[in-house]
């Protein structure tokens, strides 16, 4: 089946009825006010598409009032920042569903409350989300497909937010490269790693988005829902594995992170470990003439060798011969 992804988010419209619109045989045959919604969805082969963006309470009880939809459902609707989940009120279903964006390169998250029964399907949209005008104008011109009914835009829609959440993984896997790249030629600064913290964050929370949505779909999959057409069962088991892959491009991101941190650590401790190194066999090369320095400079009255007409230079050729020899051992030990 053929996918539909926005890579680029759409202006956002004003808030309230985005669309709201009748099909027949998979084409559109007009758009209806919401008042009029109930009777298109009674007739025989007839689906009622309604999009909503953060609706206020009174539109969405005029839309409950078309459709007989449960309290409990409006009141969900009404306020955002649920789980995403599937519940069945009588006849109707009410899906909810988590979509994220990359803003300011930080994920964030806005979500869509689905209702779906006989001849209808409304979509409601909460923060930040892409339009599913995109989907709407894409299946338009697959009237075969969009024919199938109400089951199948909700299969649409529910694909469209998965594949939309492979453009933020995209992105995050570009800085993630970079961040691998840097990390080996020098240690993360505090920087570097707030942001490390935050994309591994950003990542748990977006795979706590979209793996609830493998419940989702199981569910639709299962007989004990006659509002989904057997039919559409390899659909939404298509959709499963889509979220399947965004887990474990997820997982393995963070893995990737973790290493990053963990190398960023080793490197860290390599470079201190090599200055400490070269401290200690300058210090050793320079305990060497303060040792002698220290020894003939006590002023003792009997020290033969400060008699000596040749002391003075062998002591210089000593202290020349044993720094040498010393900087020769730790330059090939690779200490300098």
């Amino acid at each position: 089946m053929e996918n539909v992804r926005n890579l680029t988010p759409a202006p956002a419209p004003t808030s309230g009825i985005i669309a709201s619109s009748v099909y027949t045989a998979g084409r559109r045959v007009a758009d209806i006010p919401i008042e009029e919604a109930g009777d298109w969805a009674k007739k025989p082969d007839h689906v009622v598409w309604i999009g909503l963006l953060e609706p206020d309470r009174n539109l969405l009880l005029r839309v409950q009032a078309q459709f007989h939809l449960h309290d409990l459902a409006i009141e969900d609707a009404e306020h955002p920042h649920q789980r995403p989940k599937i519940e069945q009120y009588g006849d109707a279903l009410f899906i909810v569903a988590r979509t994220a964006q990359l803003i300011d390169g930080r994920v964030t998250f806005g979500e869509t409350h689905l209702f779906v029964g006989a001849g209808y399907i409304v979509s409601v949209r909460h923060g930040p989300s892409t339009s599913y005008a995109a989907v709407r104008q894409h299946w338009e011109t697959c009237p075969h497909s969009l024919a199938k009914g109400e089951d199948f835009v909700l299969y649409a829609i529910l694909d469209f937010i998965v594949d939309n959440y492979m453009p933020v993984l995209e992105q995050i896997e570009d800085e993630v490269e970079a961040i691998e790249d840097k990390v080996l030629l020098r240690p993360m600064t505090g920087s570097d790693i707030e942001r490390l913290y935050m994309l591994r964050r950003d990542l748990l929370r977006l795979r706590n988005a979209a793996l609830p949505l493998v419940e989702v779909c199981r569910r639709l999959t299962s007989a004990d829902l006659p509002q989904i057409n057997a039919s559409m069962h390899p659909l939404f088991r298509d959709v499963t594995d889509h979220i399947r892959t965004v887990q474990e491009k997820i997982d393995s991101l963070r893995e990737v992170l973790a290493f990053a941190f963990e190398a960023s650590l080793l490197v860290g401790q390599s470079q201190e470990t090599a200055i400490s190194k070269k401290l200690a066999s300058w210090a050793a090369i320079l305990a060497v003439p303060t040792a002698f320095a220290g020894i003939y400079g006590m002023n003792f009255n009997d020290m033969p060798e400060l008699h000596m007409e040749y002391g003075y230079p062998t002591v210089l050729v000593a202290i020349a011969l044993i720094c040498s020899f010393l900087y020769w051992r730790f330059r090939k030990n690779g200490w300098l």
